[in-house]
């Protein structure tokens, strides 16, 4: 305090030089040394120039030099003890932003009044500094007798409000009830503010209700508090009870409602809005223009949003941060990008937030060269130090497959939250690398820093695509042991990735324990069902999906045909069909590809006929399905003829389309054609793969082609698999061909010894020649290399059951009566063989 008042000693010395710069009367009056006599004479007279100079125009309009100039008076005058003058004082620095001097000033005084605490409390409450502003209200309250006024009260609220802290709120309240000034609007409506902000809507309505008087503002707060918390019908029940009372609502009324609108997707209401806004004229105001631009584009109208933008005569940086928030949340990317460039050059500086969702819409683009730039702007403006700035750039390299240079910002984060080390693992988990998303979780453990529920996700995305069993155990061991509850979200991340791991046992404890369920949630364990042909349990726990209260999607829908084509049930794949069509689901391209798949499956060309005919929009997969759907029952002729239509109609083929009709070419024996059509696949870009070559041997095989085939497989660019090998060994059984039977044999067992097929083959070309001794060393070799022939499967549906039957089996509840009746059967025909040729007996 002592160099504070030294300072304003010696810049005393220049009153002189600025009096008479300055246009006011009062301060040449105030210079000249007669009129200085004349006020140490008068000190009355002398405190009320002063005072009056403190709040004169000349003083406001340039306050940073002339309060420090009238306080140096004020001291040599010797009236520093003065209430009113310290009390001006420190209003006027705090106007300033000079707070120490204000603290300064009241430090010093030795009688200090109600204004005097309640501008210094005002002033640290309007520069945010919450802390010192809570600790200069307990000292009031310690130091002095004085009654609490609405002013300090309402500061002190709007600071708690602030800090977010419950346990103040509710004192100040009390408070506020025993000093009387509950029904005062000024204190009303910071109370109302104060519930609004801490989460507490319902108490903020209680104490809004009970105000006898409410202003615009008591109105805008309660309708921002209902739209901060999602519940914005009832914001707008509030708009229409603010106009009842004849009070107009005005641009943060509007702007409010306008944000509640966009919260629950009213869109309807939100126009109407527009056209009031459009009405009273207040359409130029920025904040209504920014809150119109946002509603539009939250409800997916970006077009809306930019023509209010593009009209807004008056913007600044949230206009443009919201537009380009805009574009990147409906994916319009490209156009968020361009929109930033031309921000910039229009010598606007974009603040995190923008930047931020710049590097989001890189992202999405996979471009690397615009995040680079969003990059080096980032670090010119001096927003590296952004946490949400630093996430962005770590989201944006990883997914731009540039993951040292996102470890890079990772590492150059001094004090990581939880939130950095979310994004880098989810980076490494992205593009499979779980050991150093793993590193990064223990990394987290040391350092203490908690794990959030998206870190789990994160690292079960990751074990997922690695089938990694045991590591997922452990994660999930992990989320218990942190009380990381399990939402939907993560529940049905675990259950997938239990599946994918054919763990279905731990993933349908998953599913029983969450108490809550989403579709998602469902769709994951009957996918999960589907996945390892559990097919009647899914149909079962789709029964349990039906009494839920749940609606079954277009995946819920894809997982059942799914498993109803497993099953081949031509039955069950009908009701589901018809269930479609009734909720109006058919028309998904996914559903329509499964129905066309489950028809095939069982057998049913003409419902897949029927099905494609009658899609409207037809994809390349289901081109390709019905091309696959004729070629696996024997019609080859019109596979290949939709194919060529397919041609005709623009559509692209793609890999799977050519193993199509490679495979009806092979049914055919359509050589040369098949041959064509396998060297035109470069033209359209597709590389063959081991499906394509194994259907060019068979084609060659099934045409007694067996040399040929031979030496197409040993000219293969890639090094044939048991599969190319078995496709030549299936030929060589059909045309009985030893010689090159046993070296495909041999190949195929060479490329994999625990494929029984190979096995199976050889022995039925041995068995075919009568040679039964090299029969049983196949099958002495099977054994001992622990080759386990998978048993055939067949079932039949009877009264909407079906029965599953493996050769030899004992399973089914009535198999002695079954086998009782097989045996019959079987002395039935020996009795006609016999019959027929007497010389079998």
């Amino acid at each position: 305090m002592k160099n504070h008042v030294r300072d304003l000693r010696a810049a005393n010395f220049n009153v002189k030089y600025w009096y008479n710069t300055t246009a006011d009367p009062q301060f040449s009056a105030l210079h000249d040394l007669s009129t200085f006599k004349h006020l140490n004479n008068n000190r009355k007279n002398q405190r009320n120039k002063l005072g009056k100079l403190l709040q004169s125009p000349s003083a406001t309009d340039d306050p940073n030099a002339s309060y420090k100039l009238i306080h140096g008076q004020i001291i040599t005058s010797g009236l520093q003890s003065d209430t009113f003058l310290a009390n001006t004082l420190i209003s006027g620095y705090s106007k300033c932003n000079k707070l120490d001097y204000a603290r300064a000033v009241f430090d010093e005084m030795p009688k200090r009044n109600i204004s005097t605490w309640s501008s210094m409390i005002s002033a640290y409450t309007q520069h945010e500094y919450n802390e010192e502003a809570w600790m200069m209200f307990l000292m009031f309250q310690r130091e002095t007798k004085e009654s609490l006024n609405e002013y300090v009260l309402a500061s002190v609220i709007r600071t708690a409000a602030r800090l977010g802290s419950v346990i103040r709120g509710s004192q100040l309240h009390t408070l506020v009830v025993k000093t009387g000034l509950y029904q005062d609007v000024y204190v009303g409506t910071s109370v109302v503010d104060l519930y609004s902000k801490i989460g507490k809507v319902e108490d903020a309505r209680l104490v809004f209700d009970g105000l006898s008087v409410k202003t615009a503002v008591s109105w805008t707060t309660m309708i921002a508090g209902y739209a901060r918390v999602g519940k914005g019908e009832v914001s707008l029940q509030l708009v229409s009870q603010m106009k009842e009372s004849n009070l107009v609502p005005d641009r943060y009324v509007l702007a409010s409602a306008l944000s509640a609108c966009s919260v629950i997707g009213f869109f309807k209401e939100g126009k109407q809005i527009h056209g009031f806004v459009l009405r009273r004229g207040a359409s130029m105001d920025i904040s209504v223009g920014n809150a119109l631009v946002d509603f539009y584009v939250k409800c997916g109208k970006v077009r809306s949003g930019r023509k209010i933008f593009d009209h807004m005569l008056i913007k600044n940086v949230i206009s443009w941060t919201t537009m380009i928030s805009g574009y990147m949340q409906n994916s319009f990317d490209d156009e968020a990008i361009n929109l930033f460039i031309e921000m910039t050059r229009n010598g606007w500086k974009p603040d995190g937030f923008t930047c931020t969702s710049i590097l989001t819409s890189c992202a999405s683009l996979i471009a690397l060269e615009p995040g680079r730039q969003t990059h080096a702007y980032t670090i010119k403006m001096n927003l590296y130090k952004d946490e949400f700035v630093n996430n962005g750039l770590i989201d944006m390299y990883s997914k731009c497959n540039s993951l040292a240079d996102a470890r890079k910002i990772f590492n150059g984060i001094p004090n990581c939250h939880v939130i950095g080390y979310n994004a880098m693992i989810e980076g490494y988990s992205r593009h499979g690398n779980l050991y150093e998303a793993l590193d990064l979780f223990y990394e987290m453990r040391l350092r203490n820093i908690n794990p959030s529920l998206l870190t789990f996700v994160s690292l079960l995305g990751a074990s997922a695509s690695l089938l990694t069993l045991e590591l997922s155990k452990q994660i999930h061991g992990f989320m218990i042991k942190f009380n990381v509850l399990l939402d939907m979200f993560a529940g049905s991340a675990l259950i997938d990735v239990y599946s994918k791991c054919s763990s279905i046992l731990d993933a349908r404890l998953v599913f029983d324990e969450m108490s809550e369920k989403d579709i998602v949630v469902w769709n994951a364990m009957l996918f999960g069902y589907a996945q390892i042909s559990e097919n009647e349990i899914a149909l079962k726990l789709y029964q349990e999906l039906q009494i839920s209260f749940q609606k079954p999607n277009e995946h819920t829908f894809v997982a059942l045909i799914t498993a109803a084509s497993k099953l081949a049930s031509l039955q069950i794949g009908h009701q589901f069909h018809s269930q479609l069509l009734k909720t109006g689901l058919n028309f998904d391209s996914f559903v329509t590809n499964a129905l066309l798949d489950m028809y095939s499956k069982c057998g049913s060309k003409k419902d897949a006929q029927n099905l494609f005919d009658s899609t409207v929009y037809k994809d390349i997969v289901c081109w390709n399905s019905m091309i696959l759907t004729h070629a696996q029952h024997g019609d080859a002729k019109k596979s290949l003829k939709l194919f060529e239509k397919m041609l005709n109609e623009g559509i692209q083929p793609n890999y799977v389309t050519f193993v199509a009709v490679l495979s009806a070419c092979d049914h055919m024996g359509l050589v040369r054609y098949g041959f064509n059509l396998f060297e035109s696949m470069a033209n359209y870009g597709i590389k063959p793969g081991l499906e394509h070559y194994a259907c060019m041997v068979s084609l060659l095989g099934r045409a007694g082609k067996l040399y040929e085939a031979k030496d197409f497989i040993e000219k293969l660019p890639i090094l044939p698999a048991g599969i190319i090998w078995r496709s030549l060994l299936s030929a060589c059984r059909i045309a009985g061909n030893l010689e090159i039977g046993k070296y495909a044999a041999e190949m195929a067992i060479l490329s994999d010894q625990k494929d029984s097929g190979s096995y199976i083959l050889l022995s039925n070309i041995y068995a075919s020649k009568g040679m039964w001794g090299e029969v049983k060393k196949v099958r002495e070799r099977m054994e001992c290399n622990g080759v386990v022939k998978e048993a055939g499967c067949s079932w039949i549906e009877i009264n909407n059951e079906v029965h599953i039957f493996i050769a030899k089996d004992g399973f089914h509840r009535h198999a002695d009566s079954i086998y009782k009746v097989i045996n019959n059967l079987i002395d039935h025909v020996r009795t006609l063989v016999y019959a027929a040729d007497p010389c079998m007996t």
